[in-house]
């Protein structure tokens, strides 16, 4: 028996893990399963795991039967698609900043990189704004009036993505609407 406080943690877990739609079924259940051992220590994860995912497999599901064609992930991964074309290194649901340098450091000649992080989705799941960091190569962050970041801005403008630069990051409001099979 697990509290009522912990269930409602765990099955939030579960819901921003699944909507994310970067994480796949092992990396959920992981997650999901330290979580569980963590938090609720009497509750057997071979049990309460699955449920969890499944519930929250099914809600996204349902809620999914009623989107729009087109997403605003759809439109975000369009942006960054052309921006990797550009030859912007492009980093998305990673661990941490470290992560996405090592990423920039291991490319030939990049000319700046995006990156968001896991707890970035799923703040964009549950309050609809998806922060992007943005460097130079040399990992400095972008600064107001710069080309890189106005480029950024106007390309996420352009695809209906409302945004704007605040304290070092780029806020985009987001629908999370991202379609997932797990």
């Amino acid at each position: 028996m697990i509290g009522e406080r912990t269930d409602r943690e765990l099955r939030g877990l579960a819901r921003v893990l699944v909507r994310s739609g970067y994480a796949d079924r092992a990396a959920v259940t992981a997650a999901l399963t330290e979580a569980v051992q963590e938090d609720a220590p009497s509750a057997d994860p071979a049990v309460l795991v699955p449920e969890l995912i499944g519930e929250a497999a099914a809600a996204l599901r349902a809620d999914a039967e009623t989107w729009p064609a087109e997403t605003n992930p759809d439109r975000l991964d369009a942006v960054l698609d052309e921006l990797e074309s550009l030859g912007i290194v492009v980093v998305r649901y990673c661990a941490d900043h470290h992560e996405a340098r090592k990423a920039l450091e291991a490319a030939s000649d990049p000319k700046g990189l995006v990156f968001f992080t896991d707890t970035d989705v799923w703040h964009a799941v549950d309050f609809g704004m998806l922060e992007l960091k943005l460097w130079h190569p040399d990992t400095a962050n972008v600064a107001p009036g710069e080309p890189l970041l106005e480029d950024v801005l106007t390309l996420l403008h352009e695809r209906d993505l409302p945004a704007v630069f605040d304290e070092g990051r780029i806020e985009v409001t987001v629908t999370w609407q991202r379609r997932v099979s797990l």
